[in-house]
Order: structure tokens, then sequence, then C-alpha cells
């Protein structure tokens, strides 16, 4: 027979087990999907350590060509949220979502961005709907992307709603802060120098909220290659406008920019960040440390002195 302090030991254990039980289920992360590398560094942002995150484009991948595989359909179906960027930049999104017979929530970041008409000069715009997709190149953008993030965040973990809210209030005066940055930056331009060959139409944007002309020899998308007439009619343009410089992007294949550079004497900037982070030791492994890059390269190319 049992003595009478292994009883009341184990009468201890077994309160103290059934008292963490609860504890134990609030510190189960939300698991949730992030569709490509930059809105997972924002989900992370507002979600914090509550979150257990996927993201299913990492650094340095082209969303718009990417192949699902059977472990991100696994994901999704495990998920309670999917966070994904909308305007049909991911058009592989609701195959896959059916495929996984996911039942989480779908959250869509750029609910009330005002889009942008995709340029109609190429037809590579594969169903993007009309509109260009790369909202995120907007700062001002992006604070709606976060209290989309916050609200969807707060509605499927209530209990985490006060810690969603202060992390999304830091990193909005976070986001502010850059965007002061970025227009002290681009003041340091000449007007006239404020023109960029990209390698791809991802900065649309941009150069509408900063003051800038982005012209590229691709449509939105990156699956097609730009035909010969394409980067004749770039180098026309270069000589003509006498656009001081090309830049390439940690998507694409530097080839073209060279060509460019090579027939108009254009310099070549440095690497651009457009649809994806870097690796997290990189120099955009956060989507403040993209914006940062990117101007980073614009003023040292375009700026006198590279001031």
């Amino acid at each position: 027979m049992p003595s009478r302090r292994y009883v009341i030991a184990s009468a201890i254990g077994l309160a103290l087990t059934a008292a963490a039980g609860p504890a134990l289920a609030q510190a189960e992360k939300l698991k949730v999907v992030a569709s490509f590398s930059i809105l997972g560094d924002l989900v992370k942002q507002v979600g914090g350590e509550r979150l257990d995150i996927t993201t299913l484009v990492g650094p340095n991948g082209d969303t718009h060509v990417y192949s699902p595989t059977p472990a991100d359909a696994k994901s999704l179906a495990d998920a309670k949220l999917v966070f994904v960027n909308g305007l049909k930049f991911e058009g592989w999104m609701d195959r896959l979502v059916k495929s996984s017979g996911s039942k989480a929530a779908l959250i869509v970041a750029t609910k009330g961005v005002k889009p942008l008409q995709a340029k109609d000069d190429h037809d590579h715009d594969h169903d993007h709907g009309g509109y260009d997709p790369h909202a995120f190149q907007d700062i001002g953008n992006v604070k709606l992307y976060v209290a989309n993030i916050r609200d969807g965040l707060a509605a499927a973990d209530p209990q985490g709603k006060a810690t969603y809210e202060a992390n999304a209030t830091a990193y909005l005066k976070t986001l502010d802060g850059l965007e002061t940055d970025v227009k002290a930056a681009i003041a340091k331009i000449p007007a006239a120098n404020r023109k960029i060959i990209t390698s791809h139409d991802a900065f649309g944007y941009f150069g509408k909220a900063y003051g800038m002309q982005f012209i590229a020899p691709k449509g939105v998308s990156t699956e097609a290659e730009a035909s010969a007439k394409d980067v004749a009619r770039i180098i026309r343009q270069v000589k003509a406008e006498k656009i001081p410089a090309v830049f390439m992007e940690n998507i694409q294949d530097k080839r073209l920019a060279e060509q460019i550079a090579r027939e108009t004497g254009a310099k070549i900037g440095g690497s651009l960040f457009s649809d994806a982070l870097s690796p997290p030791d990189g120099p955009a492994g956060t989507y403040v440390d993209l914006m940062r890059n990117n101007i980073r390269e614009f003023v040292s190319a375009l700026a006198p002195g590279g001031a």
C-alpha cells in the first residue's frame, strides 16, 4: 500500500499538470503562412514571437514564376491564416489553396491600397488584372499592409491583440522614419537625374510616391524575356534622354542591364531588391533594409559625388 506521503505528492503533481494545461495551450504559436519574403518580414514585425511563420517564396525568390511544392500545400493545410499580397501577384495561390484543402483565413495585405494601372506597352502583365501588384515599393502602402496584418492576427488570436497592436504601432513609427529618410535621399538627386533603367518593371509605386522615373524593357512580370525590339527601344530612349544609370535586381539575369549599359555608356548601378529580400545576412534581410539598400544605390549612382 503506497505511503500517505506518496499519495499527497502524486496529487500535487496531478494538480500542477492540470493547472499547466491552459498555459501550455496559450504558449502554442499561431501557425501562419506568408506568400513571399517581403510579406513574411512584415508579418513577423507585427506578430513577433506569437507566430510560427512559413514563407513560401524565400529570399531572392521570384514570386511571379514560383512553382508550389507538396510541402507548401501541407503548410497551408496546417495554417490558421494565410497572408498574400493580392493584386494577382501570386498567380498560383488560388490553385494551391484549393489543392491543399486549407481552411485558413486568407488575409489580403493590399486591402485599401489604390492600385496603379500596369503599363500597357508590353503584353507581359500575365493576368495581374491590369494592375501593378508591386504596391510594397511605396512605404505609404506598406503602412496599410501592416494595419491589415495587425487586424487579421487580432481576429484570429484575440489573446494576442494587445501585442499585435503594440508591435504594429512601433513598426509604423519605424516606417515613418524610413519614409522621411527616403525623401531626404531623393532630394539629393538632381531632378534631371531621377531617371533609371531597371531590368524588371517593379518600381512604379516607388516612382510615383517619391518622384523618380523607372524604365524597364519588360512588363510587370519576369516570366518573359525582353525581345530585341524591346532592348533596341530602351537603348534609343537611354541615349535620347541621357539616362544616367542602369540597375539590376536580385532576381534577374544581369546580362540584359550590362548590354544596355555597354551600348549607351550609362553607368551600371548596384544591385536593387524589388520583389524579394536577400538572405538574413545580406544587405536586404528585412523590408526596411531593402528600402535603405535601394536608396543608397540610387544616391550613389545619381547624386553629385554619390553623396
